[in-house]
Parts: C-alpha cells; structure tokens; sequence
C-alpha cells in the first residue's frame, strides 16, 4: 500500500491504542457489566462500580414518595387521590421530604405561579400528550396572582380551571 494510506491507518491505530490505555488507567477496576451478583441479579443492563454498593447504601434517601406523607397528611393524600393530579407525587409540588418530619421547616410549600406552569403553561408538544393537560397563557390569565388562591392544587376541578 501507497503511504498515504498507511499513514492516517497507522494513526488511527495509534489513537486507538493511546484510547485504550488512558481507559485502563482511568476507570476503576471494578466498573463494568459484572456477574451474578450474592441476591442473583446481575447488572447486565447498565455498567456498575462494585466498589460503589456500600456508597449508595449510605446516601440518604431525598423522596419518600407518597406513602410517606399518608402517614401523617391522611386527609391531603385521599383529596389528591380523587383528583386528576393522583399521578403527581406530593415531592414534586412540596419538595423532597428528607428531613421531615424531624425538621418540618425543611419542607417549605411553594405556592409559587411558576411552580404550577411547569406543568400548565400552554406548551402543546407535537407527538406528545402535553397539549392535553389543561393549560393556560399566564400572561391573560390572572397575571401577578398565585394559582393556589383560586385552585386547590390537592383537588383541581375543571370548574376551577375555567
């Protein structure tokens, strides 16, 4: 073969190579698609750090989900579960439950416009089901006020929506 073939081969074999080795000393040696593990699953779907099990066994836990806040909002969590935002998590509108109920200041309630238009501003995706939600133009409707003082946010009807 002509040179000016071999040369950009060459290089790239060499980029390959250099690759390669700056992986192997790089990333750890226990990362990686291992075997079974001592429970029988394996991490065949995703690449794992071994070395990384005992670490998110000591990472406390942010969201407690729904079930959490029943156990002392009963009331709340039964209105939010005869409406239409039965899908929500009560994390996603009040924040993550990490420190509460020791600390119940940690848990502030937002009752924010822009929280609300995260998911009701009318932002009608094509292909998507965003454009069914119930949405409204924030700059025409009610502009300057909080949603929650018209809308209760555990049970919204469409009454209210109107």
């Amino acid at each position: 073969m002509k040179n000016h073939v071999l040369r950009p081969l060459w290089a790239s074999l060499a980029i390959v190579a250099l690759v390669l080795l700056v992986r192997s000393v790089v990333v750890p040696k226990d990362f990686g698609i291992h075997g079974n593990r001592p429970d029988g699953k394996n991490f065949t779907f995703t690449f794992h750090r071994l070395g990384a099990i005992d670490d998110w066994k000591k990472f406390k836990v942010k969201y407690r989900g729904k079930q959490y806040c029943e156990e002392c909002h009963e009331e709340k969590v039964a209105e939010n579960m005869s409406s239409k935002h039965r899908i929500i998590q009560c994390e996603n509108c009040h924040g993550p439950a990490i420190d509460h109920p020791d600390n119940p200041e940690t848990l502030a309630i937002d009752r924010s416009r822009d929280l609300c238009l995260r998911c009701h501003a009318d932002l009608p995706y094509p292909g998507s089901h965003r454009g069914d939600l119930p949405a409204i133009d924030p700059e025409e409707h009610n502009p300057g006020e909080a949603c929650a003082d018209c809308h209760n946010p555990h049970n919204p009807n469409l009454e209210d929506m109107e």
